[in-house]
């Protein structure tokens, strides 16, 4: 909508309108290895192959809001935001990656900056994971290793049963297609695995299974106590055929880049669209492989995944 003032237009924004901003630990907090926090997959990344960054910069101080969250307050409240959403290191709240141990460190620091949020009438928004696995998981397969699924839930529970008598809404992972497709078909992100048709398809299988444990977690234990909101953030990417000759090839890579990541929750049928499966499936014999390069889900994993709605139960 807008007014006109002295012969000039001046668009507003509609009344209710909400304003947000959007980090990532990695990128922002730096102390990389302040208290007992341990290294991502990034902090090894960047560290083991500095020349592949430009400016051979790393996050070890980023923004330094480790130590500047007050500021990083601050200046979200002069921009007058209703939300703010962060991500939480995996690493620095659990510097083992598993649930056996909680860092007293890694708490207080996110606990600081939900309450400095809240007292300035600022929702925080809770990322659970935005590229930064541990590096100890992946030594173990990381996102291609079935189990991650558990780890990742256990996690999730360990986040939830600490901040979510102030946190309503929650984002399980940020980006899948960024994880799986970058990470696991080129070495220029970390962990700088190259796996195209192979690695990747299992990042996905599995960080679908991950999502959907953890949101089934918040449901089951967390929901009645706190009724906050729970979901993906997915990136899409649309592909126009030029001609009509080409349209069925760009469905397929529609699928392929959008389906992949979406069929699997939000179709009455469940798992993968079945043009991307066959396609996989046939190109796979065709290579000499006994069995598919994309790993099927079982009819129990497919109801576990499909049916979770966007934000509500």
């Amino acid at each position: 909508m807008y007014n006109d003032v002295c012969g000039h237009h001046h668009l507003k924004f509609p009344p209710g309108f909400k304003f947000g901003a959007v980090t990532s630990a990695y990128q922002i907090e730096g102390g990389w290895n302040a208290g007992d926090k341990a290294p991502s997959i990034w902090d090894v990344y960047t560290h083991k192959y500095p020349f592949r960054i430009a400016n051979f910069s790393n996050a070890d101080i980023a923004c330094d809001s480790f130590h500047l969250w007050r500021e990083d307050v601050r200046i979200a409240a002069n921009l007058g935001l209703h939300y703010y959403r962060i991500s939480i290191s995996w690493t620095r709240l659990l510097p083992k990656g598993f649930s056996n141990y909680v860092s007293r460190t890694g708490t207080k620091y996110y606990n600081r900056i939900i309450d400095g949020l809240l007292e300035k009438g600022i929702e925080p928004v809770i990322t659970l994971y935005h590229s930064d696995l541990p590096q100890n998981l992946q030594d173990l397969g990381g996102w291609a290793n079935p189990l991650v699924a558990d780890w990742f839930a256990n996690y999730a529970r360990i986040a939830f049963s600490i901040f979510g008598d102030r946190v309503k809404k929650w984002i399980t992972i940020n980006e899948p297609i960024v994880i799986c497709e970058l990470e696991y078909t080129t070495p220029i992100n970390a962990p700088s695995i190259s796996s195209p048709g192979l690695g990747n398809y299992l990042c996905t299988k599995n960080i679908l299974l991950a999502h959907a444990k953890a949101w089934r977690v918040y449901d089951e234990e967390f929901r009645s106590l706190y009724d906050g909101k729970i979901s993906i953030t997915n990136q899409m990417y649309w592909l126009q055929a030029e001609t009509e000759e080409f349209e069925e090839l760009a469905e397929l890579a529609r699928q392929l880049y959008v389906g992949l990541y979406l069929h699997p929750i939000f179709s009455s049928k469940g798992g993968w669209p079945s043009s991307v499966e066959n396609w996989i499936a046939e190109k796979s014999e065709r290579e000499g492989y006994r069995d598919s390069r994309l790993p099927a889900f079982t009819d129990e994993e497919k109801e576990l995944v499909k049916g979770i709605s966007p934000w509500d139960s």
